[in-house]
């Protein structure tokens, strides 16, 4: 990680700066993407048979925080591409040789909804749908996608199946127009489009498998990193991404500030109540920042050890998740609000930290309803059923 976060560094002044071209462009710029390629931040999670470094995904998480702390967009890609080659590192060799046989840093997009349907025909499926926010897209290769299965008529059969299906980007169309949005617009989370697309079987995984970790036992890897569970590792880039930006909008508002006179001529440095917002807002922000990181190097020191992670755990670790990404939000709110006019224009990076913060708590993996209700009722002694089972 640290020859990561060094390269990382390197570039700091040129992220921040095209944070804003890519706020303009609804995409990351050029300049960006080629600097996350040349750090290896997308393959920290990536085998080492394919060129990737299999890092410990505690370093994934800081080094997500920091590139999203110089921009955000930069780091919520960096956050969902870069845990995409975890998954893909249990998929069928095959797949994996057709990604990165030829260029270890081809990308792959997501997203995983199912919001499409995979019909079973001879070899594979046929593949129909659109999918929205698949970020970071235009510099992609390959995707994967949700889908559920379906019957002849393609409609989804009952109960529901759902895949992971994985396929090249002459399968789908990507549409330019699908993202205007007010925040993590350099994220270019656009729809895709797939019709009538053959999906042969090995480029598929079950959705269930690989969130229960059949999936990975198949596949016979051995390694921590990968034996890690899904609603452990999906989230975390997502979450590491959303605690880099605030910690990005509080960087910004300590610069700010720091020779601010207010409008009563008395220096904001001399404002107990401001200089209170300032303490309280960064201790929150830390706290969110060790509470993540905590619960990463916890799940894996219990699956090191080769011990399974209970529903509990599970349920716990993605409420502490979920509520690190609020906590933070919410100190961005308060430093926010005593930023000062000067907060709102656009030629200053405060204003898109703010709404690139707000954006990211709208991600479904931050939506704390089920979390909340399952981790509660399983520590009652109660058994979560439907809904709020999902992504435990």
């Amino acid at each position: 990680m640290g020859q990561v976060l060094d390269r990382i560094e390197q570039y700091a002044d040129e992220l921040r700066a095209e944070g804003a071209e890519g706020d303009k462009l609804m995409r990351l710029s050029a300049t960006s993407v080629r600097r996350l390629r040349e750090s290896g931040a997308i393959r920290m999670l990536q085998p080492k048979a394919h060129g990737g470094l299999e890092c410990h995904p505690r370093e994934f998480a800081e080094t997500t925080m920091a590139i999203a702390a110089m921009d955000g967009a930069a780091g919520w890609v960096t956050g969902i591409v870069g845990v995409h080659p975890w998954e893909l590192a249990f998929a069928d060799p095959r797949v994996q040789e057709e990604i990165w046989g030829a260029d270890p840093d081809t990308w792959v997009a997501s997203p995983y909804a199912p919001m499409g349907v995979a019909t079973p025909v001879d070899g594979g499926y046929l593949l129909n749908g659109r999918w929205s926010f698949s970020s970071g897209t235009d510099h992609c290769q390959w995707a994967f996608l949700g889908a559920l299965v379906g019957d002849a008529a393609g409609k989804p059969v009952l109960p529901p199946n759902s895949l992971h299906v994985i396929l090249p980007r002459s399968d789908y169309e990507i549409v330019a127009d699908s993202w205007d949005v007010i925040g993590l617009r350099g994220t270019g989370s656009k729809d895709l489009i797939v019709e009538n697309v053959f999906i042969p079987e090995y480029r598929t995984l079950s959705a269930a498998d690989v969130m229960d970790g059949t999936a990975v036992r198949r596949a016979g890897r051995t390694e921590t990193l990968y034996r890690m569970p899904f609603s452990c590792m999906f989230p975390l880039g997502i979450t590491s991404a959303v605690i880099g930006i605030a910690e990005g909008a509080l960087a910004c508002h300590i610069a700010a500030q720091r020779e601010r006179v207010a409008v009563t001529g008395i220096p904001v440095k001399e404002d107990p109540y401001v200089l209170f917002s300032i303490g309280e807002a960064a201790a929150e922000i830390a706290a969110s920042r060790a509470a993540l990181l905590e619960n990463v190097d916890r799940f894996w020191d219990s699956t090191e050890k080769g011990r399974e992670v209970s529903f509990e755990e599970r349920a716990i670790g993605r409420r502490t998740q979920t509520a690190a990404a609020w906590r933070a939000v919410r100190a961005v709110d308060e430093i926010f609000a005593r930023a000062g006019g000067g907060a709102l224009h656009y030629r200053f990076p405060m204003q898109r930290f703010f709404r690139d913060a707000h954006a990211g708590l709208a991600h479904a993996i931050h939506v704390p309803g089920s979390i909340f209700h399952a981790s509660a009722l399983t520590q009652l002694g109660g058994e979560p059923q439907g809904i709020h089972r999902s992504m435990i």
